[in-house]
Parts: C-alpha cells; sequence; structure tokens
C-alpha cells in the first residue's frame, strides 16, 4: 500500500504536474481551519464556493450559474431549543420524562410543537412497498397516532429500493396516506453508522430546508430518533421487548406489528430564521453541433459540519474526506481534461452543490432550478467521500445495475485492471444519501462511488475505523493517512468515465426493469 505522509507529501506538492499532489492541495484548502468546516450559508462556505468558482476560471470553464459561476440557493434555518423542549412517555396518568440527547432526539428538521400527545403503534420497518408486497400498516389502526419503527428493511427488498422508500419525503408521504401524525425510528444496531454517544452531537445544529412550503419535506409530522440501548422502555407492557425485534430483524425474519399501551407527549420549541449558501457551477462546452445541447453532470458537495461539540478539544469538523475529496476530484477531473485536450462530443457541468449535510439542499434546488434546459441533463456522476484510504482494486457504484451506466463504468474499469460491485452494505441507505438522489428524483441517470474492498478483509477493516472514529468528526482533517495512488486512480476513472459517456452515440438509459425509470422525463 501506497500511503504518503504529510512530510512525504509535502516534498510531493513541489512537483507541480503531480496529479496526487494537485488534487491533496485542494483538500488542504478546502479542509484548512481557517473555513470553519464549511457549513452550509456560513462565511467559510462562501470562502470554499470563491474558491472553487477561482479555480474552475484557470481552468477555463465558462460560468453556468445564475450570477457567473454562483447559484444562489435560498433556505429557512431552525436550531431546537432543547432547554425549552420536552418529550416523554405517557402510561396511564403517569409520565416518564426522556433525557434528549441521551435516550432520544426530535428531528433537526423538527417544526416547533406547543403542545403534543398521542397513542403509538409499533408498525415494523414502516415501510409500503406495492412493488415489492410489502405493508407494515395492512391491519394497523394508525390514523392519529404515531408510528414508532425499527430503522431499515426486509433484506430481500433490493437495496436503491428500500433506501428510496426509507428517505423522509417518501416515510413523510406515507405516514400522511395512512393518517399517521408522527414517526419515532429506533437506530438499528444492525445498520448503524455512528455510534449515539458521536451522532447525539449533532442534534444542536441548525437544521435548514429550502425556502418554500414546497420543499417541506417533514410535512409537520413530530419526528424522534430513538436510542437503540434506551429502546426497551417503548415496549414495556405490550408483550414484545426491543431486543426480540432486534433479533427477528438480524434474522431476516418479518416483525409484528401492534399497538403499544403508551403515549407519546412533546413540547419543542424552535428558533427559526433565513439563510443563502451556494452552488458553484461551471461549463465544459460540447463539440458535436447536436448532442452538445445534452449535459452530463459531475457533482460534490461542498458544505459540511461547521463548528460544533469539541472532540478531544477539537470543535471544528474539517471535512476533508467528507467532502473536500469529492471537491477536489472535480477541479482534478476537469484539470485533466484540459491538459489532454480531451474532446467531448457531449457538454459537462461540473458543480459544486451546498447542502448535502441538510438534506441535499443545494443539488435538488439545482436538479428542480437548473441553469440549462429542463429535460436536457442526461447522466449524474457524483463523488462524496470515496475512501481513498486503500488501494484501488474494487470501485463500488452505487445504482450500478439501475441503468445504461453500469456498462459504461465497467467497461472503463475493465481496461484499467479494476474491478466493479454494486453496493455491498445497502442497509446503509448510501443511494439516497447523497447527492446523486436529487437527479434520480428527476429523471437523470446516475452513479456515485466509493473505493471498495472485499468483506472481513483487513482493508474493509479500514473502512469500519474510518467510520467509527472519523465520519462527522473533527479528525476528518488532513492528518489523517491517505492513499494518494488510490486517489488518482479514483480520479482517472471519473475523467475516464466521463470521456466514454459523453462521446458515446446512445445517451444513458434507465434499464427496462429498474425501479426508478418511472422519474424519467425524457427518453427512457
Amino acid at each position: 500500500m501506497r500511503i504518503l505522509t504529510l512530510l512525504a507529501l509535502a516534498t510531493a506538492a513541489l512537483a507541480a504536474d503531480n496529479p496526487a499532489a494537485r488534487w491533496w492541495s485542494h483538500v488542504v484548502f478546502l479542509a484548512d481551519d481557517k473555513l470553519e468546516g464549511r457549513n452550509t450559508g456560513s462565511e467559510g462556505h462562501r470562502k470554499a464556493a470563491a474558491y472553487v468558482a477561482g479555480e474552475f476560471e484557470k481552468l477555463g470553464l465558462k460560468p453556468a450559474g445564475t450570477s457567473a459561476y454562483i447559484q444562489p440557493v435560498k433556505l429557512t434555518t431552525g436550531r431546537i431549543l432543547e432547554s425549552e423542549s420536552s418529550l416523554a412517555i405517557v402510561r396511564g396518568e403517569v409520565a416518564e420524562p426522556l433525557v434528549l440527547g441521551d435516550d432520544a432526539n426530535f428531528g433537526r428538521g423538527q417544526k416547533g410543537i406547543e403542545r403534543f400527545e398521542a397513542p403509538l403503534v409499533f408498525a415494523g420497518y414502516a415501510l409500503r412497498i406495492p412493488e415489492e408486497k410489502q405493508d407494515d400498516f395492512a391491519g394497523l389502526d394508525v390514523k392519529g397516532k404515531v408510528v414508532l419503527y425499527l430503522a431499515g428493511a426486509p433484506e430481500s427488498i433490493p437495496g436503491p429500493v428500500r433506501a428510496h422508500f426509507s428517505s423522509a419525503a417518501e416515510r413523510s408521504r406515507m405516514l400522511k396516506e395512512v393518517g399517521a401524525i408522527g414517526a419515532i425510528a429506533i437506530q438499528n444496531p444492525r445498520s448503524t453508522d455512528v455510534p449515539w454517544a458521536r451522532s447525539t452531537l449533532s442534534r444542536l445544529q441548525m437544521s435548514m430546508a429550502l425556502a418554500g412550503a414546497a420543499s417541506d419535506e417533514g410535512g409537520g409530522l413530530l419526528s424522534v430518533s430513538v436510542n437503540a440501548a434506551r429502546a426497551e422502555k417503548w415496549f414495556a407492557g405490550s408483550g414484545h421487548t426491543f431486543e426480540e425485534v432486534a433479533a427477528l430483524d438480524r434474522a431476516g425474519k418479518p416483525l409484528p406489528k401492534f399497538a403499544l399501551p403508551i403515549s407519546v407527549r412533546a413540547k419543542v420549541r424552535v428558533e427559526t430564521g433565513e439563510a443563502e449558501s451556494q452552488n458553484v457551477v461551471a461549463l465544459l462546452p460540447g463539440r458535436d453541433k447536436k448532442l452538445k445541447n445534452e449535459y452530463i453532470v459531475m457533482s460534490a458537495h461542498l458544505d459540511h459540519l461547521g463548528a460544533g461539540a469539541p472532540i478531544n478539544g477539537d470543535g471544528i469538523y474539517n471535512g476533508a474526506m467528507d467532502n473536500a475529496s469529492g471537491i477536489a476530484t472535480l477541479l482534478e477531473v476537469a484539470g485533466g481534461l484540459r491538459e489532454s485536450k480531451a474532446k467531448l462530443r457531449r457538454s459537462v457541468l461540473f458543480i459544486a452543490v451546498t447542502g448535502e449535510e441538510k438534506g441535499l439542499l443545494g443539488s435538488r434546488f439545482y436538479a428542480n432550478n437548473p441553469t440549462v434546459p429542463k429535460g436536457s441533463m442526461v447522466a449524474n456522476l457524483n463523488s462524496d467521500m470515496f475512501m481513498p484510504l486503500v488501494p484501488l482494486k474494487i470501485l463500488t457504484a452505487m445504482g450500478l445495475d439501475e441503468s445504461s451506466l453500469g456498462e459504461s463504468i465497467r467497461k472503463v474499469v475493465a481496461a484499467m485492471g479494476i474491478e466493479v460491485e454494486a453496493d455491498p452494505e445497502p442497509e446503509r441507505n448510501r443511494f439516497i444519501r447523497s447527492d446523486q438522489y436529487s437527479f434520480i428524483r428527476g429523471g437523470v441517470p446516475a452513479l456515485a462511488f466509493k473505493v471498495g474492498y472485499v468483506k472481513d478483509s483487513p482493508e474493509s477493516e479500514v473502512g469500519k475505523k474510518w467510520i467509527a472514529e472519523r465520519y462527522h468528526s473533527p479528525s476528518d482533517d488532513i492528518n489523517q493517512p491517505v492513499d494518494f495512488s488510490a486517489a488518482a486512480d479514483f480520479n482517472h476513472v471519473m475523467r475516464n468515465l466521463l470521456v466514454e459517456i459523453a462521446n458515446d452515440d446512445e445517451r444513458p438509459r434507465w434499464k427496462q426493469d429498474s425501479f426508478f425509470r418511472r422519474f424519467a422525463k425524457g427518453p427512457s
């Protein structure tokens, strides 16, 4: 494994023509403490956007925002005032107060509630997917009630489909259809990325939504997440236990559904406001008289978490891998196309989107308000936290089997001696957790990528350790091991894939059996 230390990299960086050094120089700038974690709408994010716009200009890319390279994104903000909020389980006339931060948390997009009390039902995974014959609400009376459920889905449901129906928008739609007035999700120990003790630190961060009522996907429902280690109290007196539910989930068996002999009582105070952030958009025009009017979107998110609760004395969440690395890939791919004097038939949009960490806001805004004609975007390639921690021998491609883009990436990596795989961990819902999902919902075939590894291998342990210790933590900074050969190889793959798609006679198409084909607005 060729892993360079920072000292070795400093020497390598002296070589201006070193692609890995160029890529890393962008990561170093964007992950510097001076940008204070690039929180959406912050001054640090504005500086990062200005940097990316400046780099796009140096590379000769044309401005494609609404104000030069910038597309402003207007937002509404909310911050839960925990000291003025409360949550309790009510049994008969007795209320058992819950400790916010330890027992449970309100959803970060929760709207203010002066007083709320409603009975509960447990609805398994709380999913209704007719195509998969899954209906956890069948036979349950949930009208006017709050649904308690285990985060996750049956393993029999294809990963991309289960991820789609687990999204906030789909969950809200399903709950409204059955008349529920709230949802309480129990953290699933089997698929949890980050330990509760660390993930709970984000509960007091500012939430954001796109300005305008149409963008409110929460729908005003009560939204609560429950610490799995404190979940048994929700089942007391029901004849069931959380351990029973978790064991059935681990065994891949159906979960029970039943009424609970309790109610939930809540009061939520939220401080609201407004903000504005920036998408950064650049265009590389195609050269074919006809195909230049079709656009391939290469995206990565620019924002991270900003400053937050200190861990080991450090309160700046720099986001080096998440996702300065992906932005650096945008710049390196654009630079590589310029150096190679590549002649592309289709046009390419390079987009550094904002607000991914707040709910894919910038990409959703762009997908709904593109700066090119609607229906002209034909593919999206997204780079988000691609994790160059081990050599690139396997490339994970989310969405691999959903469109003809799967054949394109297979062709490209085969020529480089790299294997390609579909998402090996569909239970983590990664297919909907980054910006490709915004384009998919707009009907655009898309892929998102990670450096892959064999399950239970030493490389997989590296990835697990990184997620447990550095994901959404201040330690995701420039002082961490990085495999620069893997980063260079990844960037090479992305550039070759872009060329392959741009010069193909046929535009990318959803496969006939893809669930996501239904979102297509153009040729299918």
